[in-house]
């Protein structure tokens, strides 16, 4: 059976790094909206050229046009290899566009998975993060420091902190996909859709555990 499933967490929970070990493992397509929407944009589609519109100008992109640049993407996806979401439906309009747009296309979302960090941890892994800007190497002075303070270890050059690794910034990110996932969250879990992982251990664990799922 193939998978089509919805991937959610929070900034810094480690999504990125799930999303890459699903796909290996799981077979499956990894489909990011940003990914879609720089995609469509630069190919020039239809919805793609409406899509730019709205990005250079500064708002966001409808509902109805995120919903048809997702629809243009699986389309010509082979049906019997899965699909994983990947910062997409971000509301709960977008979560039920989704499963009509799916039906339409014969597949179905048969699993969300949520990576849960609590704030605090996440303020605590950003804030720690350090960043190579000529190699974009990312450090974290616990987690992963530089075997010299500061410094890149493969480049020598100076690490720096990026403008949204600052507490403020971080927790007000926090707030607005609280606010905002809450309710697809809710609305999967109501489907009986949802499974939720312990993001605060090992990748490798947090991986094992998501694979073993499905």
């Amino acid at each position: 059976m193939a998978h089509n499933l919805v991937i959610f967490g929070p900034p810094g929970a480690g999504k990125g790094t799930q999303s890459a070990a699903i796909k290996e493992k799981l077979a499956v397509f990894h489909l990011s909206t940003g990914d879609m929407l720089r995609e469509a944009i630069k190919n020039e589609t239809e919805t793609g050229k409406l899509a730019k519109q709205y990005t250079e100008s500064g708002k966001l992109v409808p509902d109805e046009v995120v919903i048809k640049i997702v629809e243009e993407a699986v389309s010509p996806l082979p049906a019997d290899k899965g699909v994983l979401f990947d910062g997409f439906p971000r509301t709960l309009d977008q979560a039920k566009a989704l499963d009509a747009m799916m039906d339409k296309l014969g597949r179905g979302i048969n699993g969300c998975i949520s990576v849960a960090v609590p704030d605090e941890a996440i303020v605590s892994r950003l804030t720690g993060r350090r960043m190579c800007p000529a190699c974009n190497l990312i450090y974290h002075i616990t987690g992963k420091p530089p075997k010299t303070e500061g410094k890149c270890d493969v480049c020598g050059g100076d690490l720096i902190i990026r403008k949204d690794d600052n507490e403020e910034v971080i927790r007000q990110r926090l707030d607005a996909y609280h606010a905002q996932t809450a309710p697809v969250i809710g609305y999967y879990k109501d489907k009986g859709l949802l499974k939720e992982v312990d993001g605060t251990r090992p990748p490798a664990e947090v991986s094992q555990e998501i694979i073993g799922m499905f």
